[in-house]
């Protein structure tokens, strides 16, 4: 490989010598192709003209107002397939396109990056697998049927505690016999080089607009920017235009579950230490042997044990500080913003907001506090009614 990937101690590539060429052949692949006059002209014209970019900033006057700051958020929610996911699939699916692979293949969560591969299968023509655990295909109904419906076969991956992490094992296992014809389109920050480095490329527009948006809008720079963290996909893709704007304060939400205390939580940053998991090393949640535990979130996007190299560094650099958001806070969000705003937001989303709310406490009325949007949340509401809270409670028959 050209790079060895890593951030600091983090990252890197512990896969199946099997893996090695296959993963070079990608990470070749990219360097030839990321900063190719043609390649960008066609990515970019499918982000305008398919995707929708750029997503707008929506200022919320009503919550703003409530919370004594000015809370504006990065609309990816508007984002054709309804969330930052469709950045990186259609840059990933033009890669395979001109690798020439015949099969498209990837794991999911909450479903979005499972959606968004589907969708972008159909659009390139290229046949698709899903993987996808099987307590994740019971409370994210919507996505599966809309993977089926783009012509995407999903597997129910039933092993382990049938999350993301172990989707994300089943897609390795399968890509390790068919890496000659297929081509993993990994969904986040995490997982072997060059994938940390190929999903941030392709989601840094989401930063790149943002910042932009707010100099044109506010004539000044976000005070705070606020993003959760799974992998930390969208996080990484907002963070990244505003790290050297040492002035900006960034802030990431991880799914706290029942709380910290409860040990039911996906907390890697705060709560995990460093180690490997899906070949790479990062903050990761384990036990004293070094086994890897399960997490537990109330969103299947951010049940996941690890999370991004680069967002490992980060919390070691302190540039970024991670907090994090319980279950109760994150729906208290999701509901304030549908009432108060009109805004149904992704469950993983709905965690930024959350902590955007706390943070909101400590600025002044003219601060701007920028939330990624990251997603909607029409794939959460069967899941979300059907949970034990007072405010669901309200909307049932």
């Amino acid at each position: 490989m050209k790079s060895l990937g890593t951030f600091g101690p983090y990252g890197g590539c512990y896969v199946s010598e099997l893996l090695i060429p296959v993963l070079s052949e990608v990470e070749e692949a990219f360097l030839q192709y990321k900063d190719d006059p043609a390649f960008k002209k066609e990515l970019n014209a499918l982000l305008r003209d398919f995707a929708g970019r750029p997503t707008p900033l929506t200022e919320l006057k009503t919550l703003g107002k409530e919370s004594g700051c000015r809370i504006v958020l990065k609309r990816e929610d508007l984002l054709h397939g309804g969330a930052h996911k469709t950045n990186n699939v259609i840059g990933q699916a033009l890669l395979a396109k001109r690798m020439g692979r015949s099969e498209l293949i990837a794991e999911t969560g909450a479903g979005q990056h499972g959606a968004a591969t589907a969708m972008a299968g159909a659009l390139f023509g290229i046949p698709t697998r899903i993987f996808m655990g099987a307590k994740d295909i019971e409370r994210q109904r919507p996505n599966v049927q809309r993977m089926k419906l783009f012509g995407a076969e999903v597997i129910s991956v039933e092993s382990g505690s049938k999350t993301l992490k172990d989707a994300i094992n089943e897609a390795l296992r399968y890509w390790t016999a068919h890496s000659s014809t297929s081509y993993y389109l990994f969904g986040t920050v995490a997982g072997p080089h060059p994938f940390p480095q190929i999903v941030a490329h392709f989601q840094k527009v989401i930063g790149e607009e943002a910042r932009g948006q707010c100099l044109k809008q506010f004539g000044k720079l976000p005070h705070t920017v606020c993003a959760c963290i799974g992998g930390g996909s969208n996080a990484i893709g907002i963070f990244r235009a505003f790290l050297g704007d040492r002035e900006v304060r960034l802030v990431g939400a991880e799914a706290g579950g029942k709380g910290l205390k409860s040990g039911k939580h996906g907390a890697a940053l705060c709560k995990g230490r460093p180690g490997s998991l899906h070949g790479s090393r990062s903050y990761c949640l384990q036990d004293e042997d070094g086994q890897i535990l399960e997490a537990h979130s109330i969103s299947a996007g951010l049940d996941y044990p690890g999370v991004g190299p680069e967002h490992s560094a980060l919390k070691d650099s302190g540039r970024v500080e991670y907090r994090a958001i319980t279950d109760r806070r994150a729906l208290d969000a999701f509901f304030r913003l549908t009432e108060k705003e009109g805004i149904i937001p992704a469950l993983e989303s709905a965690h930024a907001l959350a902590a955007a709310f706390v943070v909101a406490k400590s600025l002044k009325p003219d601060d701007i506090l920028l939330v990624n949007l990251s997603g909607r949340g029409d794939k959460d509401l069967d899941h979300i009614m059907s949970s034990p809270n007072h405010h669901a409670k309200k909307y049932l028959p």
